[in-house]
């Protein structure tokens, strides 16, 4: 006989992963915002940034806009890997993302 699924444990569980994921998610988000050097702004400024970026349709545009994205997280990457060369003692840099801005100073 088979044994029944205890479907109250299960939405518990998924409700608590979707919580550490959205959690993960701003927490990611922040980082990026003091790594980008986008902490200087104004809460409204950024704000105000961040939706005409989202209602921009401009395909030209957005695709400017990921390649210097792209081109930011490579350089982000290759100075970390100088640093770490320099410094063997430091931590490795966190893989798949934003990098912490920890000790740092955002590029303008």
């Amino acid at each position: 006989m088979r044994k029944p699924r205890n479907f109250d444990a299960e939405l518990k569980a998924l409700e608590d992963k979707a919580k550490e994921l959205k959690t993960r998610k701003v927490q990611q988000l922040g980082e990026l915002v003091i790594a980008t050097g986008a902490d200087a702004l104004s809460v409204e400024e950024l704000a105000g940034a961040l939706v005409a970026l989202s209602e921009t349709k401009d395909p030209a545009k957005r695709e400017a806009w990921a390649k210097r994205g792209a081109a930011f997280f490579r350089s982000r990457s290759r100075r970390s890997a100088k640093a770490a060369d320099r410094d063997s003692g430091s931590a490795p840099p966190q893989p798949g993302g934003a990098q912490p801005a920890s000790g740092t100073t955002g590029a303008a």
